[in-house]
């Protein structure tokens, strides 16, 4: 572990964009050098494998998720750390842990304990199969803002669970969102690596559900009079989701990871088909040819796909002040691509319009409240890095 007064020193990089442009024959995303952008990176710590980065609302903390099984605390302009009690054993192993942590903007001013929903990987009774839950339970800290500060999460119950539980350790995607009035609780439930399962809603796999905040199916959704978890459904088709966040106006978005090609960015719509396995951009794995999306085959587009894939780890739509020309714009965590991808929002549409290398492998990203931007490295001593200007 390196010390923190190493890892602090801020580092002026002159990140190249690339912009994206469409191959007419197939629309494949392809990279042209235009300009340079200059960005100061400043590490703000180490940690073991971080999976989620997410700012504590009206505070000044970020709270990130360690995929074996810990949850931590960090100011984001000291770099102090608090290591948080509570927290839910995983099955860690594979793509599977602690995964995704998130807030209620709406508890913004609570000075006491506030709710914290987290998710994770969990071990099904027969200890062979596994899938993601979400619980729910109350952060609280003591003595806040000074070295003395202890945190702890009570009550912690999980309130949803990814059905059914396979054997495997990939594709859980488990992010999480709330909607804008924060009426409803969106969750990715990724295929779990199962394919066939995204198209048969009898179960949650490749799907993105909507819930009421205690995390029972939410009224009015698409397939709700089927009853059961298909009244949980949102939409479906999906394959790994891991990214989704809300657009200025109050649209959702998600990005996911196609097979060998085929990464997509789409527009999540209430009860739409994305057509995986039966149709995607990408070929699988063996070499096996998918067909790919066509105008007549009755499934939602994405807005954009990238091959050669980028791999996302996580999104985010920019509404900071500092990069005030990428307001509106998304910012997708790279995993393969090791960047920042800047996409800029066209209306339904969607294209990329920089590309920016400022860490190794992107697993994370989110905003802090000065407008600048905080990404988690993935993997084992990944950083915490503040990118400004």
């Amino acid at each position: 572990m390196k010390t923190f007064s190493k890892l602090a020193a801020a580092l002026s990089l002159p990140a190249l964009a690339l912009a994206s442009c469409a191959n007419a024959e197939n629309g494949e995303t392809t990279q042209t050098a235009t300009t340079e952008v200059s960005l100061t990176v400043t590490p703000m710590g180490e940690f073991e494998r971080p999976w989620a980065i997410e700012f504590i609302p009206g505070t000044d903390w970020i709270a990130i998720t360690e995929k074996e099984g810990a949850l931590k605390l960090m100011h984001s302009a000291n770099g102090q750390v608090v290591n948080v009690s509570g927290v839910p054993e995983v099955a860690f192993g594979g793509q599977g842990g602690l995964g995704d942590v998130a807030f209620l903007d709406s508890e913004a001013e609570v000075m006491g304990a506030r709710t914290i929903y987290l998710s994770w990987a969990q071990l099904g009774e027969d200890g062979e199969t596994r899938g993601a839950v979400v619980g729910r339970g109350k952060l609280d800290c003591t003595d806040p803002d000074t070295a003395q500060m202890l945190c702890a999460i009570e009550g912690l119950e999980v309130i949803w669970q990814q059905t059914p539980k396979v054997e495997g350790r990939g594709h859980y995607s488990h992010r999480i969102t709330f909607s804008p009035d924060e009426q409803y609780m969106f969750v990715t439930s990724g295929d779990r690596q199962k394919q066939t399962p995204a198209q048969d809603m009898t179960n949650t796999l490749g799907t993105i559900v909507r819930l009421n905040l205690d995390g029972t199916p939410a009224a009015g959704n698409p397939f709700a009079e089927q009853g059961g978890v298909t009244a949980e459904i949102w939409s479906y088709g999906h394959r790994n989701l891991l990214g989704i966040d809300w657009d200025a106006q109050g649209r959702l978005w998600e990005v996911e990871h196609g097979p060998a090609g085929g990464d997509e960015l789409n527009l999540v719509r209430e009860g739409a088909n994305y057509g995986w396995p039966t149709r995607s951009n990408g070929d699988n794995y063996n070499g096996v040819d998918i067909p790919d999306h066509t105008d007549d085959d009755g499934f939602t587009k994405p807005a954009i796909w990238w091959t050669p894939v980028i791999a996302p780890g996580d999104m985010v739509f920019y509404s900071g002040e500092m990069f005030a020309d990428w307001q509106g714009d998304a910012l997708i965590a790279g995993l393969g691509s090791k960047a920042l991808v800047h996409v800029a929002i066209d209306g339904e549409t969607a294209r990329e319009v920089g590309r920016y290398e400022v860490g190794d492998r992107l697993r994370s990203v989110t905003l802090a409240p000065d407008g600048s931007i905080f990404v988690a490295e993935d993997g084992e001593g990944g950083r915490v890095l503040r990118i400004s200007k």
